[in-house]
């Protein structure tokens, strides 16, 4: 288990007994809020992936995990909590996945952004790539970053 904290904010690489809570976080922000089908949010590849829980006080306030997708690192299901956005959990899970991505040995991680979240991601060092698509019904975008 790999833990990073963060002012007040500890995250950690978790196995399976914590994926319920990941999952619980994930309903509540992608099919609760965003409207995502259950099913497609719950997809059946979460035993292929790396699972981040950030807590602040205890609470479980946001989830991700990183996958390798065709070579690449990919970083999924990023899902911070509505009363707990813009405080700088979502740029310190992104910060664990990228350093888990880099000690796996990737030079680059991608995902795919919410329209919405992209300039989030651009802050963070994040390239636009392609044109916009959709996924579940919401639009995205590929977006890259090069790990020093």
């Amino acid at each position: 288990m790999t833990t990073t904290e963060d002012d007040g904010i500890r995250i950690d690489v978790v196995g399976p007994d914590a994926l319920k809570i990941c999952h619980d976080i994930r309903l509540v922000v992608f099919v609760q809020e965003q409207q995502v089908p259950e099913a497609l949010e719950i997809d059946g590849l979460d035993g292929e992936a790396v699972h981040f829980l950030a807590r602040s006080g205890g609470d479980a306030i946001a989830t991700a995990r990183l996958r390798s997708v065709h070579g690449a690192a990919k970083a999924e299901r990023v899902a911070v909590l509505a009363e707990h956005r813009g405080t700088g959990v979502g740029a310190a899970i992104m910060t664990a996945l990228e350093e888990r991505a880099r000690a796996d040995g990737h030079s680059e991680i991608v995902l795919h952004a919410q329209q919405v979240a992209i300039p989030f991601y651009r802050k963070l060092g994040y390239q636009e790539e392609g044109e916009l698509f959709l996924d579940a019904g919401i639009v995205h975008r590929s977006m890259r970053k090069q790990l020093a």
